[in-house]
């Protein structure tokens, strides 16, 4: 569990403690009084940039010096060094030296962003994700990679590998002259090693989402089912034959044509048969939270089997403004069930009152956070 988050000279927020935290954390206030923010904050202490995919120069607070700092203290027994003990203290910002260089503490020590993954795992939805099945099929590998990396920290730094290095080709596919084969070869190593490993993790992410969302009704949230299409051969050897055979078209084309870097996420309608993209907004929410939840619950069974157990959080922000009375309850219900650290915002405080007796809730105006 997150306490005493800490929030300096961030976006709206120059000086902020949130403290005193719960499984359920309630942030109520105004559009633009810096609820969000808060959620941002915290989805910084995971891998990645964030809930919003920010850029580090755009988080740092208007007329400052460019630099910005988060931190928290993680408790949980039997978590790390805070097992029994003192809180492990996570730490990430900028200075102002250096602002597009993310630093990361752990406990005073310099550490990694990838590293994060190591101590918690972050899910969120927001509103800007309501079109995730209408985006571009990135949108939904980087939806992919951040599920995955939830279970499986070492995903992050594979994802990263082959990131680098489809560039890397990229960069000698577009050049005046024809790469040296050399140089071509010893890339394509990494993009088939990288890829076969993150194509094999994501496609077991979906199997396994696909098996929990099998088991729940179809009702009060609309069920999507998942199917994971590659972007090429996922075993290492025939994705390496692939590339090779590949360069001149991909040449032509100053860019790599096959592999997991193209991967898709295809989502259908339960029931329907009906693409995701050509449903309701709405029954694209529910099947968005159905995912989300679905996903929770890979989580607790995997710690319940044996695996690492890291603290949980789910950040969700604006969740309840567009659901009936109905899904509100379900949805409370099931994270009720669950045993991750809840993060809401809202404009008003009533959507919640199924779980105001249990939440922590604070009053956010004008990037100042006040408990109530």
């Amino acid at each position: 569990m997150l306490d005493r988050i800490l929030l300096s000279r961030f976006r709206n927020h120059a000086d902020t403690v949130v403290e005193g935290t719960a499984r359920f954390n309630l942030l109520v206030g105004e559009n633009g009084a810096g609820k969000t923010n808060v959620l941002e904050a915290i989805s910084l202490l995971a891998p990645g940039r964030g809930l919003r995919r920010a850029q580090l120069p755009d988080m740092p607070a208007q007329g400052g010096d460019g630099s910005f700092g988060i931190s928290a203290a993680l408790t949980m027994p039997g978590v790390g060094e805070g097992r029994g003990g003192e809180p492990v203290r996570l730490g990430t910002g900028v200075a102002s030296a250096r602002p597009g260089r993310r630093l990361v503490q752990v406990n005073g020590a310099q550490g990694s962003a990838l590293g994060l993954a190591e101590w918690l795992s972050i899910g969120w939805l927001t509103p800007a994700m309501d079109r995730l099945f209408v985006e571009t099929p990135g949108a939904r590998r980087r939806f992919m990679d951040r599920l995955v990396m939830a279970l499986h920290p070492a995903h992050a730094a594979n994802a990263a590998r082959l990131e680098g290095a489809v560039r890397e080709r990229n960069r000698l596919l577009a050049g005046e002259r024809m790469p040296d084969a050399r140089w071509l070869d010893a890339i394509e190593v990494q993009i088939a090693e990288a890829g076969a490993l993150v194509a094999s993790a994501r496609a077991r992410l979906v199997d396994r989402l696909e098996a929990t969302l099998a088991t729940l009704p179809d009702a009060p949230f609309a069920r999507p089912s998942l199917a994971y299409v590659p972007g090429g051969p996922v075993e290492a050897g025939a994705l390496a034959i692939a590339l090779h055979e590949g360069r001149a078209r991909e040449r032509a084309a100053q860019r790599t044509l096959t592999g997991p870097h193209r991967d898709e996420l295809a989502v259908t309608m339960a029931g329907k048969t009906q693409p995701a993209a050509e449903c309701s907004t709405g029954e694209q929410k529910a099947m968005l939270i159905a995912i989300t939840l679905a996903h929770s619950h890979l989580l607790e069974q995997a710690e319940a089997n044996g695996g690492e157990a890291r603290p949980r959080l789910l950040l969700l922000d604006e969740v309840a403004a567009h659901l009936d009375p109905v899904r509100r309850e379900a949805l409370f219900a099931r994270l009720r069930a669950g045993t991750a650290q809840v993060w809401l915002t809202g404009t008003e405080a009533a959507p919640f009152e199924a779980i105001l007796k249990e939440a922590a809730v604070w009053e956010v105006s004008a990037g100042t956070v006040r408990r109530v």
